[in-house]
């Protein structure tokens, strides 16, 4: 027994991305707890969430509207990634390595909002 959105790759992809953000975000000082740490990590976890509440939808449209949250979710969490390199939280490479990762993330969902008639 599965859940639809189990086998979408972009569901699988945002779930590997939202680890990876939260371990990267250990790395941020304490003082950033409540304020960077926080927020990309809801906004990391907010890319799944979207993907697969958007997957049990009754209608194209809301799963559109979905997958349009996990999108901008995933602009989040490229702009805290863009804080945490400008404050010297993460290197060079932590930074394009997630970069890269959530840009082709992106992608992936607007390549699969496309297709959902």
């Amino acid at each position: 027994m599965n859940f639809k959105f189990e086998k979408l790759l972009i569901w699988q992809k945002a779930m590997d991305l939202a680890e990876e953000i939260h371990e990267l975000s250990k790395k941020f000082p304490k003082e950033e707890l409540y304020n960077l740490t926080g927020q990309i990590n809801r906004a990391a976890d907010s890319i799944a969430l979207n993907i697969a509440e958007g997957s049990i939808s009754q209608t194209n449209p809301e799963q559109h509207r979905f997958l349009g949250f996990s999108i901008r979710s995933i602009a989040e969490v490229v702009t805290c990634l863009y804080k945490a390199k400008r404050r010297s939280y993460i290197t060079i490479e932590e930074f394009e390595k997630n970069y890269k990762d959530s840009f082709d993330l992106m992608n992936m969902t607007i390549g699969f909002k496309n297709n959902i008639k």
